[in-house]
């Protein structure tokens, strides 16, 4: 049981002033209808006061009693009960099993004498059912036993409406419509006395203790049950709230929401109806009576009469927070929505919620911090404003007053503590990464951005790089500081290109590769900002830091050149002539970039791959006459230059042929010839000078790509004649010559070459020639007949078609009209469609000429 301060008791009617020397006088009842206090007491009388109320601004309000008038009721019997009937201006008074009727202002009784007798006790219908405004539903538990009766009470009449039988005799009543709360002498029972259904609630022995049955809402009770229980009931028959637990020794109870009131002989116990806790414990000793009118709460000694005034729910749930009691607090906060306006209550419960967060956050409880945070909708600068200089500089944000928290800062909330410290710098980097895409984050991105940013650089966190590389609202003077501060050069730089400071950011970052400044956050920091390059619009940008990247690596440095996106090509921002004068200085590059536009783009510019083949060219005389061992290096390039001279024909021939002159490169010479059509030279070379019969027959092979099959020939027996001169090395010679035929049978004219064959060759040597070239030659015929049979096909099928046409008479007389110009024939010559129309010969001419104009059907 955790205590809290929720009512303060004040003294309302003093002992002298209700009964002065008189020591017999007890109070027997109480009744309050707004300012009018009523007191019965046991001599019979009737005392009337009027409350004052005096507001304390430092603490609970304190009431003053006047004494109106007070007046004997002409019984010898205690008054037992009070009830004020405010619309009736009567005061409804039980005393001797009599109700009577008296004035509200004078305590006069009724002129008519109209009262209620024989009743024990009795309850007002608070929920009437009649609806007349000018009457009063009593429910009175007769002294007949076992008998309930309603009436209805009028200004100066009394009506019994209705007579109730129970099968116990009644105890106690609570009336709230047609039902009716009964406790009998065993059990608890809800009735509707318009139905006569009945519903056991639970058992209950009155010998033991008094039972209790209030009203305190619409269809719902308040009981005392068994085991020192408060029950809550609906007239349904079921419980919608936990009990409280309350003292077996109950004498009364009342509610003033959230919390239930319970008396005993010696204490005054405060429970809440949110979470069934004991709030609350008051000293008060022989107190008797206990009853709230309107919510207000009054309790009575035999001597007395006080108030129980409630502090403010708003008062009360500060003090829970004030002691670290949050679920106490929410709990109490959602509770009180019910008393206080909408409005009022959103901003309450927000503000209420904000400090809970608070509270959690300084407890480390990050999780449960976070979603009240969220719930209170919370300004996240006031959480940022504990981080000291997280905030802008030219942030106006100003904290909440009054304030949410206690904290100066977060040194001051974790008193120095480091590993809390970096707890919460690790919570707030988490939560601001979450809110600063959501609505929180409306008006205040700049702030929440820079915050985050300044605490991933002092993390050393990797999201830093992300967050600036996305969508950001960093401010850029503290940002830019507070990297500075950190080292972190890297992340600067791409700050200063997400605000457009491109030229500021690649100084930085070729500052961090030069080694000015210290950075290892990224090890290829060099091929990042020739990546940079390669993507940025800024040509003048480019052209500045051109040498440098090329002094780096010429292979990658090109790559700012070779790699621009195609749209960028498209519009020629960069002229490739500047860049080739720009690479004169740097060949590896200048080679890289001709590559790239002969060879990937494939322009079709003469000085392009002119330049290339002979920057290929140099190369490999260079790797030639070096004697560095390079001779897989000269081999590559050599076969580039191989390749392209095969490939290219933009290059100057003339002019290559003149720089290979003398450099020994006949496979080069002879691919020059090749490109000249000065084939037997070329071939005269590889199987001359080269000793390459298979380059040879390569050569013939890459040099009839695309040409017609004549010229494959042509080239194939040049090839075979010079094989077929006499030589030095005549046997070498035949034997390619003989390897040529059986490889290439197909590419031969059989019957040319069988009269070039020296007539010592063997059949047995030239067997695949031979079988190849017969095979060949079979299948040609083949095809040839084949072709031959489907043409003739089609051509019977034409003159079927025709003869079938011509089978057909067609009738020509001087009434026929030309389908197309609609005159008359006038001799016996015509053009015929298939859909019969008939038409001039000079008509189908001129449309066959004309295809716009109108026709019958397609002519045949």
């Amino acid at each position: 049981m955790m205590n809290i301060k929720a009512f303060t008791l004040v003294s309302a009617v003093e002992r002298e002033l209700l009964m002065g020397d008189k020591e017999r006088i007890n109070i027997e009842c109480v009744e309050c209808c707004g300012r009018d206090l009523y007191v019965g007491t046991n001599d019979c009388f009737v005392y009337h006061f009027l409350l004052e109320e005096r507001p304390v601004p430092a603490g609970p309000a304190t009431f003053t009693a006047t004494k109106q008038l007070h007046r004997h009721l002409g019984f010898k019997k205690p008054v037992n009960e009070l009830r004020a009937a405010s619309a009736l201006n009567r005061l409804l008074v039980l005393c001797d099993n009599s109700i009577s009727l008296v004035n509200m202002l004078n305590l006069e009784p009724v002129p008519s004498g109209a009262r209620i007798k024989g009743a024990a006790t009795f309850a007002l219908n608070e929920n009437p059912v009649s609806g007349d405004p000018f009457c009063v539903e009593v429910c009175i538990i007769s002294v007949k036993r076992r008998t309930i009766q309603m009436f209805l009470v009028y200004e100066d009449r009394v009506q019994i409406v209705k007579e109730v039988s129970t099968s116990e005799q009644p105890l106690a009543v609570a009336v709230d419509g047609h039902f009716l709360c009964l406790a009998l002498t065993t059990q608890y029972i809800i009735h509707n006395y318009s139905t006569g259904i009945s519903q056991d609630l639970f058992p209950y022995c009155s010998e033991e203790r008094p039972p209790i049955v209030k009203r305190i809402g619409r269809q719902e009770f308040l009981l005392a049950g068994p085991g020192g229980l408060g029950m809550f009931a609906t007239v349904a028959g079921i419980s919608q709230r936990a009990p409280v637990h309350w003292s077996e020794n109950v004498i009364g109870a009342a509610v003033s929401f959230p919390y239930v009131i319970a008396l005993d002989d010696e204490f005054i116990t405060v429970h809440s109806m949110l979470d069934q806790q004991q709030k609350q414990t008051l000293p008060f000793k022989e107190g008797h009576i206990l009853q709230d009118f309107e919510g207000r709460v009054i309790v009575a000694t035999s001597k007395g009469v006080y108030i129980l005034v409630p502090l403010p729910l708003e008062k009360q749930i500060q003090d829970l927070l004030a002691s670290r009691r949050v679920e106490e607090a929410l709990v109490l906060a959602k509770g009180a929505r019910r008393n206080i306006p909408k409005e009022k209550f959103q901003v309450m419960y927000r503000r209420i919620l904000q400090q809970a967060g608070f509270i959690q956050f300084a407890q480390l409880q990050f999780l449960e911090a976070k979603e009240l945070f969220r719930s209170g909708q919370l300004d996240v600068r006031e959480l940022i404003s504990l981080y000291p200089f997280l905030l802008p500089t030219s942030s106006s944000f100003t904290r909440s007053h009054p304030p949410l928290h206690e904290y100066a800062d977060l040194n001051q909330l974790t008193q120095g503590d480091q590993e809390k410290m970096a707890k919460c710098k690790r919570f707030l980097m988490s939560y601001l990464n979450e809110v600063r895409s959501t609505e929180v984050a409306n008006g205040y991105k700049e702030d929440i951005d820079t915050a985050l940013l300044k605490l991933y650089a002092e993390a050393d966190h990797d999201s830093l790089l992300d967050l600036l590389v996305t969508e950001n609202f960093c401010l850029l003077t503290d940002s830019a500081a507070w990297l500075e501060k950190h080292k972190k050069y890297f992340a600067l730089g791409l700050l200063y290109h997400y605000n457009n400071q491109d030229a500021a950011a690649v100084q930085l970052w070729v500052n961090i590769v030069n080694g000015d400044v210290q950075d290892s956050t990224r090890s290829d920091l060099y091929e990042y900002i020739v990546d940079f390059l390669t993507y940025c619009l800024d040509e003048e940008l480019v052209w500045a830091y051109a040498d440098w990247v090329l002094q780096k690596s010429e292979e990658v440095g090109v790559q700012v050149f070779t790699k621009r996106p195609l749209d960028e090509q498209q519009k020629n921002s960069f002229n490739p002539d500047d860049i080739i004068n720009c690479l004169k200085k740097y060949p590896k590059a200048l080679v890289k970039y001709l590559e790239h536009l002969v060879i990937d783009k494939r322009l079709q510019k003469e000085e392009y791959h002119t330049h290339l083949a002979v920057l290929y060219l140099e190369e490999v005389l260079q790797q030639r006459a070096s004697t560095s061992g390079k001779g897989a290096e000269a081999s590559e390039t050599q076969a580039k230059l191989r390749r392209l001279l095969q490939k290219s024909d933009l290059y100057r021939v003339h002019f290559l042929l003149e720089r290979l002159r003398g450099a020994g490169l006949p496979m080069e010479s002879a691919i020059l010839h090749g490109k000249l059509g000065e084939h037997e030279k070329a071939l005269h070379i590889l199987v001359h000078e080269l000793r390459d019969f298979a380059a040879a027959e390569d050569y013939c092979l890459w040099c009839s790509e695309g040409r017609d099959p004549p010229h494959r020939q042509h080239l194939f027996h040049t090839l075979l004649a010079i094989y077929l001169r006499a030589g030095p090395a005549a046997h070498e010679l035949a034997v390619a010559a003989v390897d040529l035929l059986n490889h290439h049978a197909t590419e031969f004219d059989a019957a040319q070459v069988l009269q070039m064959l020296p007539d010592t060759w063997s059949v047995q040597l030239l067997c695949p020639f031979l079988m190849g070239a017969m095979r060949d030659s079979v299948h040609a015929r083949r095809t040839m007949q084949v072709a031959l049979g489907l043409a003739r096909s089609e051509n019977l099928i034409y003159t079927y078609d025709k003869m079938k046409l011509k089978g057909s008479s067609i009738r020509l007389s001087d009434k026929k009209l030309c389908q197309i110009c609609q005159n008359p024939f006038c001799e016996p010559v015509f053009v015929r469609y298939p859909n019969g129309g008939l038409v001039h010969t000079h008509c189908a001419a001129s449309r066959h000429t004309n295809p716009s104009s109108s026709s019958p059907g397609t002519r045949t």
